[in-house]
């Protein structure tokens, strides 16, 4: 087979000097690709079409909706989503084309390893690998759920894991590692209310620490070196990070409910 019956689906904004990388790893053997774009102000729409790319401008709302929007728009049933700063390696190519040859009509999806690039070099242990991704599924039995930011596929049937391995190439730099927990936060908190959660102490002393231990001491961080400590410290600073920003909605909460009852009274 010269191309896989696959809709390759990505979303991007302003991903002009990614894009060749992303997409030249796939281009010559998906059988279509749909990049949904916003609010572009590069060259992205060009270089997604110098690749066969069908481009279609959508508003942007959120990384769940927008990546089910590219997916409704795919022609195939079998779908592989990836992110513009994802690579699919020579070895996950072979792999997803046996799995088309011996595998796809027993599965409605296939997971694999997603290994991601940090300080000059690639991250083999902590919470950044293996790092399994659900990314190659059948339309028909899948969709993008997950919370607004922190999606992920949700399939209805079974799932064959693969070994070759996705390349993820998101932290250009250190700076950019922190770049996203504002955003991040926001949204856990905003969630973590709407659930009915509430902020804790326990939250507070207890989650930041275990996941610090979990990354560099129990998922063999530590075997990385300095990169892999400071993703265990990462990892404890975010989730620190993500429920002091609970705490200020909370309070922000209360703010606005007094304000109403205080309201209330006057009437």
């Amino acid at each position: 087979m010269d191309k896989l019956p696959i809709s390759l689906t990505m979303i991007a904004k302003n991903q002009a000097h990614n894009l060749p990388r992303s997409l030249g790893s796939v281009a010559r053997w998906v059988s279509e690709i749909v990049v949904v774009i916003n609010d572009c102000t590069d060259e992205t729409e060009a270089v997604a079409k110098s690749f066969g790319a069908r481009v279609e401008k959508r508003p942007w709302s959120c990384r769940r909706d927008q990546k089910n929007i590219a997916l409704e728009l795919a022609s195939y049933n079998w779908v592989l989503g990836l992110d513009a700063d994802e690579v699919v390696s020579e070895n996950l190519r072979r792999d997803i084309f046996n799995f088309f040859l011996k595998d796809h009509l027993h599965y409605v999806g296939a997971t694999f390893p997603r290994k991601t690039w940090l300080m000059d070099r690639w991250i083999t242990h902590g919470d950044f690998y293996p790092d399994y991704n659900l990314r190659l599924f059948r339309k028909d039995r899948g969709r993008w759920g997950g919370s607004r930011e922190h999606d992920r596929v949700v399939v209805e049937g079974k799932v064959k894991k693969l070994k070759g391995e996705l390349l993820h190439y998101s932290f250009p730099t250190i700076d950019y590692t922190i770049t996203k927990l504002p955003e991040y936060a926001t949204s856990f908190a905003q969630e973590a209310l709407t659930r009915g959660k509430r902020w804790s102490w326990v939250d507070i002393l207890f989650r930041p620490p275990w996941r610090f231990f979990r990354s560099y001491i129990l998922k063999g961080g530590f075997l990385d070196g300095f990169p892999g400590f400071y993703v265990a410290s990462m990892a404890a600073f975010s989730n620190f990070f993500r429920y002091s920003k609970l705490f200020e909605l909370t309070q922000k909460g209360k703010e606005i409910k007094n304000i109403h009852n205080n309201l209330e009274k006057t009437r």
